[in-house]
């Protein structure tokens, strides 16, 4: 299926795309194959994606990275104001590439998850709230 136009600037599109992350870093079913691993990246993938959605929402651009740090510092350079909960969702990108494949680390414990799923969320709300549904 070809590709519609003007969706990757669309901050709303963006928001769409984080909404789905969310919803799968949500869903500890308790399936014994899903990994909190798994689950960890989608909350990282959440968070990434919400805070570009405020980037494109804004005009300032940014490369493609998956550095949270990295997104909120182009925030602040673009004069916004980050507050502090939402800074510390930098944590979450230890999630993003390396973690996910075996080997890399130790495994992700339910305290960890639960905590990067908060942090996500926290994003998602400020991100949500700076450009709309």
């Amino acid at each position: 299926m070809p590709r519609k136009p003007g969706l990757a600037s669309d901050p709303r599109e963006w928001l769409r795309r984080a909404r789905s992350n969310l919803a799968r870093a949500r869903d500890d079913s308790g399936v014994p194959e899903v990994l909190y691993e798994d689950l960890c990246f989608d909350a990282q993938q959440a968070a990434e994606k919400a805070l570009k959605a405020v980037l494109i929402s804004l005009k300032i651009d940014f490369p493609k990275v998956h550095s949270i740090s990295h997104l909120v510092e182009l925030l602040e350079k673009g004069n916004v104001r980050v507050p502090a909960h939402i800074k510390n969702a930098s944590a979450l990108t230890h999630y993003a590439v390396a973690i996910r494949y075996p080997g890399t680390s130790e495994e992700v414990t339910r305290k960890e998850y639960l905590r990067a799923l908060a942090l996500a969320e926290k994003v998602m709300d400020w991100a949500t709230d700076r450009v709309g549904k």
